[in-house]
């Protein structure tokens, strides 16, 4: 079970706090739970709240090193936003702000040995990505109204060819919450279970004794090297996540572009 690469996802109960429906018989019903993905979720928004209320309470015109940090996340999440979705995306920053903090952390605390990583389940990451196309919808509907539609109909195509590509547009946003959610998902999991078997190899040869350990420093290599390139995976993804969420606000903004 140790060596077993899948095991590190089982998302299991902490505690339940009771039982939604059923008939009364075992098993029946919606078991309400604090899981261990709940909990690293929890330590997730808890820590990024804690760094920051820390970090910027001083509010010094010079700022220390923790200040610091703090306004450079704030302006390379705001340099995102103005990219992607304009001036007036700015309105939107505490919430991609919020989404990549929270998913940056969150991968970043999957790193750690024995920790959760959250992001890795379908769940987590289909229901961020269906908070931000709601999002979408919500405000290009409110803002626009039917105008909104414009987004299917791309400015500067020829009427006779509006029949085709309209279905591709609205199948391409359609498909838009599961490639950013799958995404998010796939480049987790894969790069967990990869770091997993090659740590796995070196534990399993080290134990063969002196010819098992000369032949485990090529997966301990390996392994090192992995392990820097998911932390590199981890942020990127966090930043793809949030330009991609820039950019379909910018379609609810201005939805005729």
């Amino acid at each position: 079970m140790a060596n077993d690469p899948i095991h590190q996802f089982v998302i299991y109960d902490i505690f339940t706090f009771g039982t939604i429906g059923g008939d009364g018989t075992e098993g029946s019903g919606i078991a309400l739970s604090f899981t261990n993905s709940s909990l690293f979720m929890v330590l997730t928004t808890i820590t990024i709240c804690a760094y920051l209320i820390l970090s910027t309470r001083g509010r010094g015109l010079v700022p220390n090193r923790w200040q610091l940090t703090s306004e450079m996340a704030y302006e390379f999440v705001a340099n995102m936003v103005r990219s992607g979705a304009g001036s007036e995306g700015m309105k939107f920053f505490p919430f991609v702000f919020s989404l990549f903090t929270f998913i940056f952390i969150g991968n970043m605390f999957g790193m750690i040995p024995y920790f959760y990583t959250f992001t890795s389940q379908i769940i987590v990451t289909f229901a961020l990505a269906m908070l931000v196309m709601t999002v979408v919808v919500a405000y290009g509907f409110i803002k626009n109204g039917p105008k909104f539609l414009k987004l299917f109909v791309p400015s500067g195509v020829p009427g006779y060819i509006i029949p085709i590509v309209t279905p591709i547009e609205v199948i391409s946003f359609l498909s838009r919450p599961i490639s950013l959610s799958v995404r998010l998902f796939g480049n987790m999991l894969a790069g967990h279970i990869t770091l997993k078997v090659f740590t796995g190899f070196v534990v399993s040869l080290a134990s063969l004794g002196a010819v098992g350990i000369a032949g485990a420093v090529l997966p301990l290599i390996m392994g090192v090297a992995l392990t820097a390139l998911e932390f590199m995976v981890s942020a990127v993804q966090a930043y793809v996540f949030a330009v991609l969420t820039s950019m379909y606000l910018n379609d609810a903004i201005h939805p005729s572009h």
